[in-house]
């Protein structure tokens, strides 16, 4: 037997830029972003536009044509933007993709060129795999919309649409060229909107940040009314510790089986297919985080005065956590969320691994859950649930 054998080391430079008012004449930001690598002929750029953002900001399409004419003699809009769907709904089939694939043949968009995808995740997502997968890899800019993207999704650097019933079956791991976090686009989300992003907050501060967690605490009233300053902050530290795990955790392609980022998210995938995507990523994942919670405590490894702040946190900025899917059954009657359990193996790849929690800012690895557990934290939830619900009881007078 003989064997060559080498290691191949690629260095990537993750950027996110924080402004306000991206497409505004006097911000550089973008066309600075743009100019970079080459120099030479103008820089081919196809734009892909979420059509809720396109919806809630009627000019903001000749806007981006009058920003790229400004700056014509460098930048080359190809065409008008490309206005697509976006929302979870729209990666459940490979449409999309196709669509962005010819548009980038027909312009001919190549890899020293630039996609900018102005979206929410689920547009970001579709948009990425297109870029990753058109000539092997066509530089991409992200401008997240939303507070989930700005301050998780858009700022990592997975890429995916959902296929067979399964949530991210098809997709890419490609880093961003950059990314640029415009805090004006919140203005216009729902409040629903606005606080999805909240729950992956929760999340790595559980697992990377206890310090983190006692802000979000402190900010609770503040957020739960969309007071900007809290959010601004919940926003760029979440975004901080999602790439400090990208760029020091040795892993940032998930080769291995470890995936502490995906603390609640075994169920919270589930939900959002069993629901038909009506729950928001943000909330599932909201109700996943709640679950593990409950379920850590039970196991012994997470005390009940930690367990107990983690919900009430949840709830204090706005979450429900509990949803009817979870007592959805199958014919044999088992609960089906539990089937992500084995969908996150199999996503994951070998051996089921999960994080679970020891403490507020402990995240820790474990390869096995106890279901009865897992469906006594379900009907706790189901408890605590209707209790918050109830009316209170009102005292007659004789």
């Amino acid at each position: 037997m003989r064997l060559i054998q080498r290691a191949i080391r690629v260095d990537y430079q993750l950027r996110v830029y924080f402004t306000e008012r991206v497409f505004d004449l006097a911000n550089p930001v973008l066309k600075n972003v743009l100019g970079e690598g080459d120099s030479g002929a103008a820089r081919k750029t196809l734009v892909v536009l979420d059509e809720s953002v396109a919806r809630a900001y009627p000019g903001l399409e000749a806007q981006i044509e009058t920003w790229f004419a400004a700056g014509a003699d460098s930048l080359n809009l190809v065409r008008p933007p490309l206005v697509i769907e976006g929302g979870e709904r729209a990666k459940n089939s490979n449409a999309h993709v196709s669509e962005i694939h010819a548009q980038i043949d027909r312009c001919r968009i190549d890899r020293h060129a630039y996609i900018v995808a102005v979206g929410g995740g689920a547009l970001l997502d579709t948009v990425g795999l297109a870029a990753a997968t058109a000539h092997r890899g066509v530089r991409l800019v992200r401008i997240p919309t939303t507070t989930l993207s700005q301050a998780d999704s858009g700022v990592g650097v997975k890429n995916g649409i959902n296929a067979f019933g399964k949530k991210n079956f098809i997709g890419t791991f490609a880093p961003p060229f950059a990314v640029i976090n415009d805090f004006q686009w919140l203005a216009t989300l729902s409040p629903r909107d606005k606080r999805s992003g909240y729950a992956e907050a929760v999340k790595v501060a559980l697992v990377r940040d206890r310090n983190f967690f006692e802000t979000l605490e402190r900010d609770a009233p503040a957020l739960r009314e969309f007071e900007p300053a809290a959010m601004l902050r919940l926003i760029y530290r979440c975004a901080e510790l999602h790439l400090d795990h990208i760029s020091t955790s040795g892993d940032p392609f998930e080769s291995g089986v470890a995936r502490p980022l995906d603390y609640g998210h075994w169920s919270a995938h589930k939900l959002e297919g069993l629901s038909d995507y009506r729950i928001r990523h943000g909330e599932a994942v909201a109700v996943g985080i709640a679950l593990d919670a409950i379920y850590s405590r039970n196991a012994g490894f997470l005390d009940s005065a930690s367990a107990e702040r983690i919900l009430k946190l949840l709830e204090e900025v706005g979450f429900e956590l509990f949803a009817d899917e979870l007592l959805r059954a199958d014919q044999a009657n088992a609960l089906r969320v539990l089937e992500g359990l084995e969908e996150f193996r199999e996503h994951l790849g070998g051996q089921l691994t999960l994080t679970l929690l020891k403490g507020i800012g402990q995240g820790f690895e474990v390869h096995q859950m106890d279901r009865a557990k897992i469906i006594e934290a379900v009907y706790e939830l189901k408890q605590r649930h209707e209790q918050r619900c109830r009316p209170p009881i009102r005292a007659t007078v004789a």
